[in-house]
This record gives C-alpha cells, structure tokens and sequence, in this order.
C-alpha cells in the first residue's frame, strides 16, 4: 500500500497558518479541527515549518510567563520530513519511528498534497492486515472455485 491510498481514503485538506500566527491561537485551532499539527505557510504557500501538540506543551512548560505573546515562529520545526505519495505505507512508518514525529507532510516537489499521521498510517496497515487474513482464511477453508 502506499501513501496515495491513505490520502485517496481520508483526502488532501490540510489546515496551515502564518508564522505570525499566536501560539494560543494555533492551541485554538488545534481544538476546532480535531488536529495534532500545523503547517506553517508564507503568503505565498509556500512550507516554512510545522508545530505539533508537543511543541506547544513545550512552549507552555518552559515559556508560561510569555506564552500570551509568543508566535508560532518561535516553536516551529523548520528542518521539515516530508513523503511523497509514491511512498510505502512501511517505509513511512519506519521513518516516522525513526524520528519520532507524527505527522508528515506529503509533497510532490514543492505542492503539498497531504499530510499523514501515524493513526492514518496504523488504520491503513491494519485494514491491509485484515484483507490479507481473511483472504488466507477463505483459502484455507476451501471458499474457492478450482
């Protein structure tokens, strides 16, 4: 399975905002969307890094006093992972073992196409399991015409 199935299932909509963005904003948007990360676009589109809950429990730990006042800029991960859609399910998984991340932003040169998270890739495995087993167990019991 590879990557473009994952987003041909749950789709491409992928929620950005602007490095000017407050961080108690983007904790806002965070909650209205249901999401665990955040692209963070210039006003040209173009990706300048990404936030993730952990990066904004971090900001709240180490920098309460001026949390008000700090923007995403300030916490933003610029050294982005990125997949593209022709990536294996597998080989996404194990690089965000790898490092540690959640969610990746899926490109196709310098176009966003997606963003993928570790649930999105663990459903998709699961249900590839799934058909696998009930394909072996329909065989074993015979289920097929000869």
């Amino acid at each position: 399975m590879k990557v473009k199935d994952i987003l041909a299932a749950k789709g491409n909509r992928v929620v950005t905002i602007e490095k000017e963005t407050g961080v108690i904003d983007a904790m806002s948007i965070f909650s209205a969307n249901r999401i665990g990360s955040l692209l963070i676009v210039d006003k040209n589109n173009n990706i300048l890094g990404i936030i993730g809950a952990r990066d904004v429990l971090m900001a709240v730990v180490n920098h309460l006093e001026t949390l008000q006042t700090m923007t995403v800029e300030m916490i933003m991960t610029t050294n982005l992972i990125v997949g593209t859609e022709d990536d294996h399910v597998d080989y996404i998984l194990a690089v965000m073992t790898e490092n540690r991340i959640r969610h990746i932003p899926i490109m196709n040169g310098k176009e966003l196409k997606g963003m993928v998270s570790i649930g999105d890739v663990v459903k998709a495995l699961l249900k590839e399991k799934d058909v696998e087993n009930r394909y072996l167990k329909d065989y074993i019991a015979d289920k097929y015409p000869r």
